[in-house]
């Protein structure tokens, strides 16, 4: 809560506002410092607890790990694009493993690629799970931050646990067992927005996760329709300089992406494949088509419209809406997924913001007098865990082209994604009109507020306001 009041001052005090200069690369030595003060102010005992919990779930990964085996293909893909752009190969024509699988990504990303050549496939097996592991954590941080809660000292602690026991969940599960990127792209976009509005350089994380993997550019047309133009306009400037850098050290590769590879959904993989959790893939299976057209089009519409709006609505709502601009962004990034062509499991890590935003509602729900308690977001929080815990999609029967032939029964586990997706914008449209309607404000009319500004104590009206 002093972070949220503290915030709300922030305007009022010149420095803060107008930071000069802006050299964010200065705040690392800071955040070091404050990472190791917050762990000094943890609870000992406790805190000892979840490292002992932790440690007995990363072992127990790692048995299932050596038993169940990881191919880690993806890793291999990027070795293999570092690899074309560092021995100057045509980075497109490449096909590597007994998939034979090309590269997807723009070239700007074979180029961040290129130092994995320097290490055998051994040790980045490893180095790539502990570095996905520590990112796993990073992102628990970046999440307590966005949300405000717990209360700090109690921060590290939570960072513990989801570290150790976040790998259970099927979407960090399978990231780690191909060696995938997406929790890097996380915490780069999650940082970037948990920066202060005032800071010149908000967006350039966000244009650099686009210009790697173009699916975060969703988070530039948040932050627009948020009004935040200038940290749009930054993302999209540095979303172009990798473009430029690819085009300047990769010109044919740059050509070929743009103009022919990035239409050919075939180099990606098969839409209707119990693999892809994205509403065009749940349409496909529905239809039991590889190409649901038209229906899928319009039902990816939809939802982005849906989301989006959805999103803005609860930033602008943060005047009476606890956590607003946490349920702001956890609905941007359902959306990015939900709307994407393909959605591979893997890409739902935004799952560990979500979840730790249920968790501070159902925290928030449990303190309150027994009088206006009511019994919802537990049981929301339940369901969700369960969801991103249940690798229910693996379990109905996929082998061969049997994603296509789907009966009914097996229709809601194969899409459970995207049906928890689609729930939880629903649920996020009824907290944010919950919350006006406790407010006495309409549904439609948003507020006007300083460029900048937070409010005040959501919180403390949360207290106030036991409707909704």
């Amino acid at each position: 809560m002093t972070t949220v009041r503290e915030a709300g001052r922030a305007p009022q005090r010149q420095p803060e506002q107008t930071p000069a200069p802006d050299r964010w690369y200065r705040s690392v030595p800071d955040t070091a410092r404050a990472a190791r003060a917050a762990v000094q102010a943890a609870p000992r005992r406790p805190l000892a607890v979840a490292s002992a919990v932790a440690l007995v779930s990363l072992i127990a990964y790692a048995t299932v790990r050596h038993f169940v085996g990881t191919s880690m293909v993806d890793m291999v893909v990027y070795r293999a694009e570092g690899s074309a752009v560092a021995h100057g190969r045509d980075l497109y024509a490449l096909r590597v493993t007994e998939w034979k699988l090309p590269a997807t990504y723009p070239p700007f990303a074979a180029m961040l690629f290129v130092p994995t050549t320097w290490f055998g496939l051994g040790f980045l097996r490893v180095a790539i799970t502990a570095g996905n592991v520590v990112l796993l954590g990073v992102l628990a941080h970046l999440s307590f931050r966005l949300v405000d809660w717990p209360r700090r000292d109690l921060r590290p602690i939570g960072v513990v646990l989801v570290a150790g026991l976040g790998v259970w969940l099927e979407p960090v599960f399978t990231t780690l067992r191909y060696g995938q990127i997406n929790l890097a792209l996380a915490c780069l976009i999650l940082w970037d927005l948990n920066r202060p509005d005032g800071r010149r350089s908000k967006g350039i994380a966000i244009g650099i996760a686009a210009g790697i993997k173009l699916t975060p550019g969703l988070f530039a047309v948040y932050l627009l329709i948020t009004g935040r133009v200038r940290a749009a306009f930054v993302a999209g400037l540095t979303f172009l300089a990798t473009f430029a850098v690819g085009a300047a050290v990769l010109p044919g590769a740059t050509w070929g992406f743009w103009t022919k590879y990035l239409y050919d959904s075939s180099r990606v993989g098969k839409t209707e494949i119990v693999d892809n959790q994205s509403v065009r893939g749940a349409v496909a299976r529905l239809l039991h088509t590889a190409d649901p057209g038209t229906l899928a089009t319009l039902a990816g519409a939809v939802v982005a419209v849906a989301g989006l709006a959805t999103a803005a609505w609860a930033h602008r709502s943060a005047r009476w809406l606890p956590r607003g601009e946490a349920w702001g962004v956890c609905c941007a990034a359902v959306t990015a997924v939900l709307i994407s062509p393909i959605s591979w499991t893997h890409h739902w890590v935004w799952c560990v913001p979500m979840l730790v935003l249920l968790a501070a509602e159902a925290a928030h729900e449990r303190s309150r007098p027994a009088s206006v308690r009511r019994l919802r977001w537990r049981p929301i929080l339940a369901l969700t865990l369960l969801a991103f815990l249940s690798f229910s999609m693996w379990i109905v029967p996929h082998k061969g082209d049997l994603d296509q032939h789907l009966p009914a029964l097996h229709q809601v586990p194969a899409a459970v994604y995207p049906l928890t997706g689609t729930a939880f914008l629903a649920v996020a449209a009824f907290r944010v009109a919950a919350r006006r309607r406790a407010a006495g404000e309409p549904l439609v009319r948003l507020p006007q507020q300083r460029p900048g500004a937070r409010p005040e104590s959501p919180r403390s009206q949360d207290d106030r306001q036991p409707v909704g």
